[in-house]
């Protein structure tokens, strides 16, 4: 018995973003798709009509909840959720696997299933398979969810493997106790953030006639990187043909990120539960209304939304219920944030059917849960106070600009990673246009190796990691990324502040820090390498020679060393006689004598924020007919006139030797 027919429309090339569509007993639902979270047959502060208004297909609501109150027995008699809550759509009932988790002081686990003490009325209550999917029944849902054990993300191994072993056997409880009841039901794949468990949960389930099948035990303790992670392993392997669920997740960043990686079906509290506290999601970035730059602020909550809210009232009215505590200000904020996520869900689909997914998901990534792009800082210049999160780090802190984006400071000597452009926009125009990875990736089968020398907030590598997951056709050739840093506070810090550094949204820089390398797996020729250390030490001792290299330490003002003539001879050395491109931000003119003066031939760089122009060193074997071009004899002339035309590690007893050498060199025979 086919109980949920699902079609798949589209698949988006390049992605694993899909859209579909699935027939419930009451009525079709297109995907990707958000469910509301009604846990007690209410979405909290909000109308039936409100949900049915902003397009939601599909509401979810919890059994262990249901069934304390106002139990089965009212389900029965009424005539199931929907005549109760006059809601006239599908719904899609929770297990109760979660209170396993949440509840946890408060039962006790066992074979036969998970021993509560109600809130209600204090008595002991057996929530078993049986008595779940009874219970689901009775509710009257269109979809069931299987019981399972849900339990921390980070638990370790051998907990991880108990609870997916239980959970697979309850999942043939599960379906026994449905029989041949009419509403569809899915398996729930565990396994913690082991990818062997995962597969082997997966396996497990696939192989029993469940309708579709969901992600559990996510959003329970992991960092996004990783939930980003397990999703991308684990989605390819359910079935194509079925619809896929993350339970529980979560931002509209989160849901982007998860369409991304293959998935389906979404629901969460955080529309109504952030309206609560004041936030709101715009496509001006998310808001929240307690701050004071909103009390005098007349226009409307999100100029691009056409909800009720926002046509009507203005964030400075908006701001007044919330500091009021007015119930009011929750249901109207909580009325746009759904309004917001679904219209989300349908501007993915649609990008996903018309092939333009890839632009709409760069596009989108950009402001989605990112600080409020219209008030970034408060009149005063400052950040929200608040937000629980250090802003400093070892020798680092993180600084906002006054154009509204941050990036990380050396507080010694108060020099910035990225001081007048973004880091993204500086990666993209400095190292990957300039290296035309774009074109490089394309075409040849042998791997291309970028050393990324200088890790510092990892925008450099997630930039090309960024252009070889976004390339449409995929590569064709694998990109291998060896990064060298000596101190990596700068990415712990970035990465505890994602919402300021949306890029790092990514499972690969949290493997990094973890492991010590990445591997995609979605993307089997795209890998990620840590070497730790001095690189001029390490760099004699790495394996892989580059193809391109972004030197991209502190500027010689902070750090001389990495800037000096042995610096750039070991270098030399390390690319082994290979055609190297080496980028970077200075253009020095003790920089490129020194690369000069190493063996290399050095041209002029694409300007760059507040620089001119920036620097192009190439490697004899990469210089014959570069399309870059090379410094000619006019810079020889003003070299020659210069008070900087020695290396930072070289006297003023070298000038004769070496300035023989710079006008000597090849390059301006």
């Amino acid at each position: 018995m086919n109980r949920l027919p699902f079609q798949l429309q589209a698949e988006c090339p390049g992605t694993a973003a899909r859209a579909g569509v699935f027939e419930t007993l009451h009525g079709p639902v297109a995907t990707p798709t958000f469910m509301p979270v009604g846990t007690r047959a209410t979405v909290k502060a909000q109308l039936t009509e409100t949900l049915e208004n902003c397009g939601a297909q599909v509401l979810l609501a919890n059994t262990y909840h249901l069934l304390l109150r106002p139990g089965p027995e009212v389900f029965e008699r009424l005539g199931g959720i929907h005549r109760l809550m006059t809601w006239p759509r599908a719904v899609l009932t929770d297990s109760g696997g979660y209170q396993i988790f949440s509840l946890n002081r408060d039962r006790s686990m066992a074979e036969a299933g998970a021993v509560f003490k109600s809130n209600v009325d204090g008595r002991d209550l057996l929530l078993s398979p049986e008595l779940s999917v009874a219970t689901q029944l009775s509710i009257g849902s269109d979809i069931l969810m299987a019981l399972d054990q849900c339990i921390p993300s980070t638990a370790d191994h051998a907990a991880a493997e108990e609870a997916l072993l239980r959970t697979q056997r309850w999942a043939v409880r599960s379906l026994e106790a449905r029989g041949e009841a009419l509403p569809a039901m899915f398996g729930i794949v565990q396994g913690a953030l082991f990818p062997d468990l995962r597969r082997r949960s997966a396996e497990g389930l696939t192989e029993l006639p469940f309708d579709g099948f969901a992600l559990g035990g996510l959003a329970v303790g992991e960092s996004r990187g990783e939930r980003e992670e397990v999703c991308e392993f684990a989605a390819p392997l359910l079935p194509r043909l079925k619809p896929r669920y993350l339970m529980g997740v979560g931002t509209p960043l989160d849901l982007l990120e998860a369409v991304h990686r293959g998935l389906d079906m979404f629901d969460c509290i955080m529309p109504t539960q952030v309206a609560q506290r004041g936030g709101a999601f715009t496509s001006r970035g998310f808001l929240q209304l307690r701050r004071g730059v909103y009390r005098y602020a007349e226009e409307g909550l999100d100029p691009a939304c056409g909800c009720p809210t926002c046509r009507r009232y203005s964030r400075a009215y908006l701001s007044h219920l919330i500091k009021s505590k007015e119930t009011l200000g929750w249901q109207l904020l909580g009325q746009h944030n759904l309004y917001f996520y679904q219209q989300l869900m349908r501007d993915i689909r649609a990008s996903i059917l018309d092939g333009s997914f890839p632009t709409l998901y760069r596009e989108r990534r950009a402001y989605l849960h990112a600080p409020d792009l219209d008030h970034p800082t408060d009149p005063k210049g400052h950040l929200p106070k608040k937000t629980g999160l250090a802003r400093s780090l070892g020798a680092y802190e993180v600084h906002r600009s006054a154009a509204g984006f941050s990036s990380i400071r050396h507080c010694a000597s108060g020099e910035l990673m990225h001081s007048r452009t973004p880091p993204l926009t500086e990666a993209q125009r400095l190292y990957i246009e300039q290296s035309d990875l774009q074109n490089r990736l394309g075409t040849g089968t042998e791997p291309l190796v970028i050393w990324d020398v200088g890790l510092g907030g990892a925008a450099n590598a997630m930039s090309a990691i960024a252009c070889y997951e976004n390339l449409t056709p995929p590569a064709s050739r694998p990109l291998q990324i060896v990064s060298f840093e000596n101190d990596l506070d700068p990415l712990r810090l970035a990465l505890s502040h994602h919402d300021e550094f949306p890029y790092l949204r990514h499972g690969g820089p949290v493997a990094l820090l973890r492991s010590g390398s990445w591997q995609s797996k979605k993307f089997p020729g795209l890998s990620w390498k840590l070497v730790e250390g001095d690189f001029l030490r390490t760099a004699p001792e790495t394996q892989e020679a580059p193809d391109i290299v972004f030197y991209d330490f502190f500027s010689p003002r902070s750090v001389s060393e990495p800037w000096g003539l042995a610096a750039f001879e070991i270098l030399r050395v390390a690319c082994k006689g290979r055609p190297v491109e080496i980028f970077t931000y200075s253009c020095s003119t003790a920089v490129r004598a020194a690369m000069l003066g190493a063996g290399f031939y050095v041209a002029h760089g694409r300007g760059c924020g507040e620089k001119s122009e920036t620097t192009i060193a190439l490697t004899p074997e990469a210089a014959a007919g570069t399309r870059h071009r090379l410094l000619d004899g006019a810079w020889l002339g003003r070299w020659h006139r210069s008070g900087a035309r020695l290396p930072l590690d070289l006297g003023p007893e070298a000038l004769g030797e070496f300035g023989a050498k710079i006008t000597g060199h090849p390059q301006f025979a």
